[in-house]
């Protein structure tokens, strides 16, 4: 979405070239694909471990840092892992959304007209939300279940990231 903001305020002219429906497509199918290998490396990561007996999971909500730490063995390299993965799958797209909305900025301070600069501010306005909404509030889950174990605020502070910011792109 941030790459389809910027093509349609810096690039509007050439916005139906490039946004061509191969390339919607293939940016949904590459979005899948990550996701997959997203899960599956966690997946596979936390097959060897041995988990105690008679320990209960919270029924709400279930995250990959809540289950590891229900492990017997060693975890240290899910923990790594965990956060090395995080950092990628979730940083880098963050650096691409930064970028995008810089060079977006750029080219509507540059713009003319008060009120070409209020539509286009408005156009990605509701995109900036939501996208804020979310990674701020993923990032909170994060380091927060650093410093503190609290299965319940976490699960609250996840749902908020899951569920909020998807029901809210609709209305985008």
């Amino acid at each position: 979405m941030a790459y389809d903001c910027y093509l349609a305020i810096c690039q509007p002219l050439r916005y139906m070239v490039i946004m061509h429906p191969c390339l919607c497509v293939l940016l949904v199918l590459l979005s899948l694909l990550v996701s997959i290998v997203h899960g599956l490396l966690h997946s596979l990561a936390a097959l060897p471990r041995s988990f105690c007996i008679n320990v209960e999971i919270p029924p709400f909500f279930c995250e990959l840092a809540q289950v590891i730490k229900l492990a017997c063995s060693d975890a240290f390299i899910n923990v790594m892992l965990i956060y090395s993965a995080g950092n990628t799958f979730f940083g880098v797209p963050l650096i691409g959304i930064i970028f995008s909305y810089i060079k977006i900025v750029s080219c509507i301070l540059s713009m003319p007209s008060a009120g070409g600069r209020y539509k286009a501010f408005s156009t990605c306005g509701s995109h900036h939300s939501v996208v804020s909404f979310f990674y701020g509030t993923a990032f909170g889950v994060y380091l927060s279940s650093i410093f503190s174990n609290s299965p319940n605020n976490n699960a609250m502070t996840s749902v908020m990231y899951i569920v909020i910011s998807q029901v809210m792109n609709p209305f985008i």
